[in-house]
C-alpha cells in the first residue's frame, strides 16, 4: 500500500544587505508565483506547500524547485528567503503582523508571545486510512518526535543573541496554550470533544490553533508533524519525512494488529525529551525512548532507523533514508553549523551560511565593501555576538 507524504515549509524573509528580518511578505507573494504559497501570522514569513509524493525522489524535486521560484522571486526584490527555526537579526513589533481578522485577534489575545512568533518550521503530512486511525497513531508516534526535533534543530540564535540552544524555536513555541504532546484519546470523536472544549473555554479560537507536536488534520487523512524546526537543507527535510512516514506506518501497523498498548501516560517524559533535543540538536545526549536514558544523538537515531526498517522497506524509503541520516550525523546539525560560522567570524557569516543552505548553494564570500551591508548594519551584527573575533578574518577588509 503507497502512504503518500507532503510538507509545508516556513521560510523567514530577509534583507539580502543587512541580514535583518523583514516585513514584506505580500510583497514577495506578489512578485512570486502564488501557487503553492501563503501567508503566516507574521509579515516576516512566507510558506509554500508541497504537492502529494508517493516517493522521496519525487519530494526532494519538488522542495528544491519551490526553493528555487521563491529565491527568484525573493532575489529580484532584493530580499533573501531562509529556512531556519530562527534567525540572528530580528526585532520585535505587534505591527508587521498580517492583514487578516483571525491574525490580529491572535495579536490582541496573546500579546507578547503572538509578537515574538518570529519563527519558521517544517511541517509533514502522511496518508493515514481514517481519522480515528490518525488520533490513535497519535501516542505510538510521539515517543519518537523528540529526536526529530534533534534532526532539524536550526535555530541557535534569539535577537542577536547565542540562546546556547540547538532549536531555541522550540522554547518560543512552547509558549502557546497547545503546544507540546498531544495526548491520547480513544477515537477521533473523544479528540474532537475535547478541542471543543478548548474552544469553549476561549484559550483558542478554533481548531487550527491546537498546536500539538502531531496531529490530524482537520482537512484530509493525514497525521501532521509539527514539532520540526525549519530546515536550511532540503536534505534533512526529506530525512524527516522518510522518518515521520515510517513512525506512522508502523503506527498503523501495529494498530491493525492489537499490538500493545497505545500509551504509557508519560506525558511529563515527553516533554523532557523535546527539552533535551532542543538543547543538544545532534551534538549532545538525548533520552532514547525506550531506555529513558540519556544516550548520544547518533546512537538514538541509528536506534530508530533499525526499530523502523521493516516500514522503511515497505516504502521504499530504506536506502535513501539511512544514507541521509549516516550524511547528517556526520555533518551535525544545522544549528552547530550557524553558530561555528558566528563564532569564526560573525552574525553575517551565520546568516549567509542561512541563505546558501537554503538555496542548496555554499556560502560565497561578502562582495566588495561598496556593496556590502553599512557600517551600523555590520556592527550591530558584531555587537550581538560578543564571542565574535574582534578583527575580520584574514583578506577580509575591515567594517
Amino acid at each position: 500500500m503507497t502512504v503518500r507524504i507532503g510538507v509545508e515549509e516556513e521560510f523567514h524573509v530577509l534583507d539580502v544587505e543587512s541580514g535583518r528580518l523583514v516585513p514584506r511578505a505580500d510583497e514577495l507573494l506578489g512578485r512570486a508565483d502564488r501557487d503553492g504559497f501563503t501567508r503566516e501570522l507574521q509579515q516576516t514569513v512566507v510558506e509554500s506547500n508541497s504537492g502529494v509524493h508517493d516517493t522521496l525522489d519525487d519530494l526532494f524535486k519538488d522542495l528544491s524547485g519551490t526553493r528555487g521560484r521563491l529565491d527568484e522571486a525573493a532575489s529580484s526584490l532584493g530580499l533573501a528567503v531562509v529556512a531556519a527555526g530562527t534567525v540572528p537579526l530580528a526585532r520585535v513589533t505587534s505591527r508587521d503582523v498580517t492583514a487578516d481578522p483571525r491574525y490580529r485577534r491572535m495579536v490582541e489575545d496573546y500579546r507578547r508571545v503572538a509578537d515574538e512568533q518570529l519563527i519558521c518550521s517544517a511541517q509533514v503530512h502522511v496518508d493515514v486510512p481514517d481519522r480515528d486511525t490518525a488520533v490513535r497513531a497519535m501516542c505510538l508516534v510521539s515517543p519518537w518526535l523528540a529526536p526529530l526535533l534533534a534532526l532539524s534543530a536550526s535555530s541557535p540564535f534569539w535577537l542577536g543573541a547565542d540562546t546556547g540552544y540547538a532549536s531555541w524555536r522550540t522554547m518560543v513555541w512552547q509558549r502557546w496554550p497547545t503546544a507540546g504532546p498531544a495526548g491520547c484519546y480513544r477515537d477521533a470523536a473523544e479528540y474532537d470533544a475535547a478541542l471543543a472544549e478548548l474552544i469553549a473555554s476561549g484559550v483558542i479560537t478554533d481548531a487550527g490553533m491546537a498546536y500539538h507536536d502531531v496531529r490530524p488534520s482537520a482537512h484530509q487523512r493525514t497525521l501532521e508533524l509539527r514539532i520540526c524546526d525549519a530546515c536550511p537543507r532540503v536534505e534533512t527535510v526529506v530525512l524527516v519525512a522518510g522518518l515521520f512516514r515510517a513512525l506512522v506506518r508502523d503506527a498503523c501497523d501495529r494498530l491493525a494488529r492489537h499490538d500493545g498498548p497505545l500509551c504509557d501516560g508519560r506525558h511529563d517524559r515527553l516533554r523532557a525529551a523535546t527539552w533535551r533535543a532542543a538543547r543538544s540538536g545532534l551534538e549532545g545526549a538525548l533520552v532514547h525512548p525506550e531506555t529513558h536514558r540519556a544516550e548520544p544523538a547518533g546512537t538514538v537515531l541509528r536506534a530508530m532507523a533499525a526499530r523502523l526498517r521493516p516500514a522503511l522497506e515497505a516504502s521504499g524509503d530504506r536506502s535513501i533514508v539511512e544514507a541521509l541520516l549516516e550524511e547528517t550525523l556526520a555533518a551535525g546539525s544545522a544549528a552547530d553549523r550557524l553558530r561555528h560560522a558566528a563564532q569564526t567570524e560573525d552574525l553575517l557569516a551565520s546568516i549567509d551560511l542561512m541563505v546558501a543552505e537554503t538555496r542548496g548553494t555554499r556560502a560565497t564570500p561578502r562582495p566588495p565593501r561598496a556593496t556590502r551591508p553599512s557600517r551600523p548594519a555590520r556592527a550591530a551584527a558584531r555587537h550581538a555576538y560578543p564571542h565574535a573575533p574582534a578583527a575580520a578574518p584574514a583578506g577580509t577588509p575591515e567594517p
